[in-house]
């Protein structure tokens, strides 16, 4: 049921939302004034030419980026949280982000072995990202066989793990038999990147994390229901199997398309459910899921401004701002593990 308190959170993150939207406009080594940057966004033309081009062709996108990335990971860290009933289980528990790696690996690492025509078409930024979504999408139909056969929750959870250690492996192999060039490469992907994103790229994107989200809103009553372990949820009729499906798919599309346009990003999708529950004191999907998904826009858009503070002359990479924010979140919530649900 949702009280005024959390009505009143709720209006409270809408406007800390488009405060920190505004905020990540005019962040930047270039100074631009939040009036001209409202009027850019309107249609009219700045008082210099080469602030209309930041605005538009750079910090828009790279906002916009940072919103999608930070709601689909939260949400398919939910997603994960309940489904294994783990308050450790993050989005890339079934081994998603090492299989995106493995695919960009063997891209990356992997191209001096092809002739130079099909070196310069695959190591392209589309290149890297059919690769990504590939090794993600071979480790999650390799998932979903493996489901098939197992009853028990926790062994797909071990399954995605297996799978996460094994691709690891063979990208130290690679890694081993690469040039200091292509591990810059490679290392440069892995600490992820909000700002490399073209308009085409963003509208891609943000197609497929609608389709995820939405698969996720229609999973809201299986969420509530698997709260309480699989043979309650059995025995209130829910289609169980069909229910983990819509949910591992979910999550696959959510991390699987982010990690492959934005790189591997830390501990949003862990740290961001559990603020969202101790906040909002709640189990009630329905709120933990509008919840998260503002929190997780949030967060991702303070780590994109910090990223970008106007005393630095380069932007640090992003998997390092979310990693220094949320591994204190996750350290905290294993010594207060009473406040664990």
């Amino acid at each position: 049921m949702t009280t005024k308190r959390h009505y009143f959170l709720f209006i409270s993150f809408a406007i800390l939302l488009a405060f920190f939207f505004s905020m990540d406009l005019i962040s930047g080594q270039v100074s631009i004034p939040l009036k001209e940057v409202f009027k850019i966004l309107i249609g009219h033309e700045s008082s210099k030419s080469t602030w209309d081009y930041i605005i538009l062709n750079f910090r828009l996108p790279k906002a916009i980026t940072a919103i999608l990335v930070g709601m689909g990971l939260s949400i398919s860290g939910l997603l994960m949280q309940t489904l294994f009933r783990n308050p450790l289980a993050g989005p890339y528990v079934l081994g998603l982000s090492s299989g995106s790696s493995l695919g960009v690996a063997f891209v990356i690492l992997g191209a001096g072995f092809l002739p130079s025509f099909l070196n310069q078409a695959v190591l392209s930024d589309y290149g890297i990202v059919l690769a990504s979504c590939l090794g993600s999408f071979l480790v999650v139909l390799a998932i979903m066989i493996v489901a098939q056969r197992l009853r028990n929750t926790m062994s797909i959870l071990i399954v995605g793990l297996m799978f996460g250690s094994f691709a690891g492996a063979i990208v130290n192999v690679l890694s081993y038999f690469s040039t200091a060039e292509q591990l810059q490469k490679f290392t440069f992907w892995s600490m992820g990147n909000l700002g490399n994103l073209s308009w085409n790229s963003i509208g891609i994107l943000g197609t497929v994390v609608s389709v995820g989200l939405l698969l996720s809103l229609f999973s809201i009553k299986s969420l509530d229901a698997l709260l309480l372990g699989e043979n309650y949820a059995k025995s209130v009729g829910l289609n169980f199997k069909k229910a983990r499906f819509i949910i591992i798919i979910a999550t696959s599309i959510l991390a699987g398309s982010i990690t492959a346009f934005a790189g591997p990003i830390a501990f949003i999708g862990l740290a961001v459910p559990h603020i969202a529950k101790l906040l909002f004191q709640t189990s009630n999907h329905k709120i933990l899921f509008f919840s998260t998904l503002l929190l997780g826009a949030i967060l991702m858009l303070i780590c994109d401004i910090i990223s970008q503070m106007p005393y630095l002359s380069m932007t640090l990479p992003i998997n390092a701002i979310t990693s220094i924010m949320g591994a204190p979140v996750v350290i905290w919530l294993l010594i207060s593990k009473k406040n664990i649900q």
